[in-house]
Order: structure tokens, then C-alpha cells, then sequence
């Protein structure tokens, strides 16, 4: 089976990588990557090393998909993943909307000539951010918890595919759900397999954190090395809740998608750490306490856009349909970054 994994240097596109190929030493990976993402280069030679063929192209350049040979299937993990991205001021709207969107057109039109099979990984940031903002919930143990809710999609399992994608998501959010729907309509159309798995919060060692994205390993490589951090919005308490998902957990699932592409199994579908693999800021920065030593964290009085108290992924569909579940814990996700933050000491310069 042949392969095409864009955004393939990147931490979510690496690690995909790096499953297949040990896992599936029979697959043939190509991979293409523009390197806009800063320290995205530091993964080339492993890949190179695994023999993956590497191309430096832009998603966004229909010369450069053209140019591409035949694959079986395209995993796209090309994406720019701030929900602040477009309007924040570091970054460009138009270009937003090119590399999330357009990019994803040139792909669907790679795939209707070749009949590659297509899968994205898509966001929980596709869900309502009004509604997202006003999930009920209760401050306890240094953390939002949520309260009884009659909003549809939300139960105590956390956010469902059910839960509102009415705009405003963000220019994001907007991004991937307009691409969500260009991807059902293409696969039903010019008949190719194709799925669509909305994630919630990637981490693990070796991502590019920074304070909009990559959270879990921004906030440990800052903590580590003593550099400022701030609560930022809910009355700088803290307490906003997240879940975390390794995306080695998600490469298993793909795996299975590309193997199995007729099962009966919905095109859409969430996958998350889940309750169990949640925690707030607050509780994170008490776990960096215990690993690195004191540090003052600071309430700040800044309210950032599309910001939302509490985001918990429910993946029962997953787990009813595909029998897939979260096999990396917590625990082992915020050990592996540590870990990681110990041995580079200068990640968060160097990304």
C-alpha cells in the first residue's frame, strides 16, 4: 500500500509516520511538508532514514500535487491549527483559508484522478464557539467541572457529534468544516473511501507547543525552564479543562481505516483522551510543580477570543464502531514531554 501523509514533518504528520513504519513495514510512505512550522525541519533525516520520501511542496500549489506519483491513500495532516489563526494578528487570514481549505480541494482533486482513499484529521474546534463558551460549568478541585446540560451533543462523556457546528468556530474551525463537507461530497461523487476524525488536543514528546496550540507541551517546556506563564481569561483561575490525546493512538485507528475501507462505520467521528485523560491548567501546572520545582504562574485579565471553559472529546462512537479506545494515559503523555524537555533544554527557542 502506498501512502501520502502531508504536513508529514510536523508532529502529528511525524508521528503517523513513524507507526506505519513500524508497524506496517509493507507500506511505501511519501511525504510532503512546506516546513513553514518552525523546527520542522529536525525531523527530515529521521524520515529520510526510514526511507520516506520527503518533498518539500505547498498543499496549496496545484503544481506540486500534480507532481506527486499515485498513492492508495492520503492522510492530511496539513493544517494551520489556531483556533486564533487569521485574526490574532501573526498570522494571515487568506493564507488560513488557502492552506486549510484550498489545500484540501487540491488533494480531493489528486484523489478523484488516482481513486485515492482520504482521510483528515480534522478538530474539535468545528463545534459551535458560542456554544462551546457557555457549557455550564462548576469550579472544584482547581478545575471546571461540568454541570447538567440540555445542550445537544454534551453528556457526562463530554462532546459528542452531535454537539452545534453553527458558525461563529473560528476561521479554523470554519476551514476544516468547510473542507468536512467538500470530503463527503467528493468521496459519494467520484467514489473513494473517505474518512474524517475530528481530534481533540494532540500532545506528546517533540510537539511545537506554543501558548495557542500544543498546550500541554508549551506549558511543561515553559515550567521547565522557568519561563513566564499566565492563566489567561476565566478570572485567570486556571481551571479551564482540556484532554489529551496522543496521536500514536490515533495512527492505530488510521491504520485500521486504510485496511477496512468499506466498514460500516460513520464517516464522521471524534476521537479524544476523554475524561479520564483530562485535566485543567491549574492541576497541570500542580503536576509541573512536583517535577520541576516551585513556580509562580500569574492570573492574567486578558479574554481571548473563541476561548472555551471546558473541552472533553466523547469518542463512544469510535469505541461502538471501530472497538478503539485511548491506550496512552495521561500521565505517560505529560512524562513523555518532560522527558523530552529534559533532554532539550532549548525546544521551546528552537520551535
Amino acid at each position: 500500500m502506498k501512502i501520502l501523509i502531508t504536513g508529514i514533518a510536523g508532529f502529528a504528520g511525524y508521528t503517523f509516520a513513524n507507526h506505519l513504519t513500524n508497524f506496517h513495514p509493507d507500506f511505501k510512505i511519501i511525504g510532503i511538508d512546506n516546513l513553514s512550522r518552525k523546527g520542522s525541519e529536525v525531523n527530515i533525516d529521521y524520515l529520510r532514514k526510514n526511507n520516506i520520501d520527503f518533498i518539500r511542496g505547498d498543499i496549496r500549489s496545484k503544481s506540486d500535487i500534480d507532481a506527486l506519483p499515485p498513492v492508495n491513500w492520503v492522510i492530511d495532516c496539513a493544517a494551520n491549527p489556531s483556533v486564533l489563526a487569521g485574526f490574532n494578528g501573526h498570522s494571515s487570514s487568506r493564507q488560513l483559508v488557502e492552506h486549510n481549505l484550498l489545500g484540501t480541494i487540491n488533494l480531493l482533486e489528486y484523489c478523484k484522478v488516482h481513486q485515492s482513499g482520504f482521510i483528515l484529521l480534522s478538530t474539535s474546534r468545528v463545534y459551535s464557539a458560542v456554544d462551546l463558551a457557555n457549557v455550564p460549568v462548576r469550579a472544584a478541585n482547581d478545575s471546571f467541572e461540568l454541570e447538567n446540560s440540555l445542550i445537544k451533543g454534551l453528556s457526562s462523556n463530554g462532546i459528542s457529534e452531535e454537539f452545534p457546528t453553527t458558525a461563529p468556530v473560528s476561521l479554523y474551525g470554519s476551514t476544516k468544516l468547510a473542507s468536512e463537507t467538500l470530503i463527503l461530497e467528493y468521496g459519494e461523487v467520484f467514489n473513494f473511501p473517505v474518512w474524517i476524525n475530528r481530534c481533540g488536543v494532540l500532545a506528546g514528546a517533540g510537539q511545537f507547543g506554543k501558548a495557542d496550540q500544543g498546550i500541554f507541551s508549551y506549558w511543561i517546556n515553559s515550567f521547565r525552564e522557568k519561563k513566564p506563564l499566565e492563566y489567561i481569561g476565566f478570572d485567570g483561575t486556571g481551571h479551564q479543562v482540556r484532554d489529551a490525546l496522543h496521536p500514536k493512538d490515533v495512527a492505530l485507528l488510521v491504520s485500521r481505516q486504510m485496511i477496512e475501507p468499506d466498514c460500516e462505520a460513520p464517516k464522521i467521528i471524534n476521537l479524544g483522551g476523554g475524561i479520564q485523560n483530562s485535566m485543567s491548567l491549574k492541576q497541570l501546572s500542580s503536576w509541573c510543580q512536583e517535577r520541576f520545582g516551585e513556580m509562580e504562574v500569574k492570573p492574567s485579565d486578558v479574554v481571548r477570543p473563541m476561548d472555551a471553559p471546558w473541552i472533553v472529546m466523547d469518542s463512544s462512537t469510535a469505541q461502538n464502531a471501530w472497538n478503539w479506545h485511548v491506550e496512552t494515559k495521561i500521565e505517560d503523555i505529560l512524562n513523555e514531554i518532560a522527558q523530552h524537555a529534559e533532554e532539550n533544554p532549548k525546544w521551546l527557542e528552537f520551535v
